[in-house]
């Protein structure tokens, strides 16, 4: 809305100063033609704006002037700065509205707080791209049309037209009753039903989407978490998956977990070890995240899964024969005489 584009250009200028046309267009995501004529709107407004020309020129505000924005203190603004801080706000397609929003928190604080607190939400971080490992956490990609027709649809409560690509389908279109969105691990879903039956859609695999007129068929009251945990419990319970008990190096467990499809149970062993309860997606797929943690794993049911390992680990021990021996206490293979390498040590 232009209404909420102005606000956000005045923010911009009370916080950077003398701003170029061309840098005011980037922040608002904007064309520069739209930027002079929102200045025109300000100044026409009373708001006072003006120009300055030459190689250093752009738009400033007149000192002291002020907006009313309701304040708020040191802790609360640093809160919402460092929630805003993370990748989330991504996959629902509300990044530049959060940009905006934050712009309006900072502005909101008292001129002693304001540059404390933008200095110590930069001492915190959320979610960066990488870990430790530099594993990058790569954000599913959905278009701005798309999601924009989506999200209407969903706080609108009407029906919603989606182009759709299952796995290993041709896309279809089909027409759904929009429940809620849910976000996990920067990877959204839509809830749904269709024709009355439960519907979880992945967003990246919406095509396309149209927000149609008609009512849809929803509670008026609704509570995501529940619908969420009995979804995952029946995606869980169905298909071909296998549930693994397994004894594991606490130092791979974070390793193990990205890898399964869901935690069921978890205690220490006696011997310094976890003892895990995991769903994986497939016997073969329980067997290829075991077989990556080399014996700082072990599967201890099902007996076929110790089974499959084992032979696995003959059939290697047979390809190499005295080529290779076990690195004492390492996690995989060494070729004899080399130089063993030490992994990285991580505090």
């Amino acid at each position: 809305m232009r209404a909420d584009r102005l606000v956000s250009l005045v923010l911009l200028l009370r916080r950077g100063g003398r701003l170029t046309a061309d840098t005011l267009a980037r922040e608002l995501e904007v064309s520069t033609r739209t930027v002079l004529r929102d200045i025109e709107a300000l100044s026409a407004a009373g708001v006072p704006v003006y120009a300055e020309r030459g190689r250093h020129g752009g738009f400033a505000l007149l000192p002291g002037f002020q907006t009313e924005l309701t304040g708020l203190n040191h802790d609360e603004a640093l809160a919402l700065l460092t929630a805003g801080s993370g990748r989330g706000e991504q996959v629902f397609g509300l990044g530049s509205a959060l940009a905006s929003a934050m712009r309006k928190v900072v502005d909101a604080l008292p001129d002693s707080h304001r540059a404390s607190a933008s200095d110590a939400a930069r001492r915190f971080l959320v979610d960066p791209e990488t870990d430790l490992l530099s594993r990058r956490l790569v954000t599913e990609e959905v278009s701005g049309a798309t999601m924009i027709e989506v999200r209407r649809a969903v706080l609108a409560g009407h029906k919603l037209r989606i182009h759709y690509a299952a796995t290993g389908q041709t896309p279809q279109w089909r027409t759904v009753d929009p429940i809620g969105l849910v976000t996990v691990r920067d990877t959204g879903y839509l809830l749904a039903t269709r024709s009355g039956a439960d519907r979880t859609y992945r967003l990246s695999r919406v095509l396309a989407a149209e927000e149609l007129p008609e009512t849809a068929q929803r509670p008026n009251r609704v509570d995501l978490d529940r619908i969420w945990r009995e979804r995952s419990a029946q995606f869980l319970s169905g298909g071909d998956h296998i549930t693994v008990l397994v004894r594991v190096n606490p130092a791979r467990r974070e390793e193990l977990l990205d890898t399964a499809l869901a935690v069921r149970a978890e205690e220490p062993d006696a011997d310094g070890r976890l003892r895990l309860e995991l769903t994986f997606q497939d016997s073969r797929h329980a067997e290829w995240a075991l077989w990556q943690l080399g014996t700082d794993a072990e599967a201890l049911t099902p007996q076929s899964l110790r089974t499959s390992l084992r032979d696995r680990a003959a059939a290697m021990a047979t390809r190499y024969g005295d080529s290779v021996s076990l690195v004492p206490g390492g996690r995989g293979c060494g070729v004899r005489g080399a130089e063993t390498i030490q992994p990285l040590a991580l505090e």
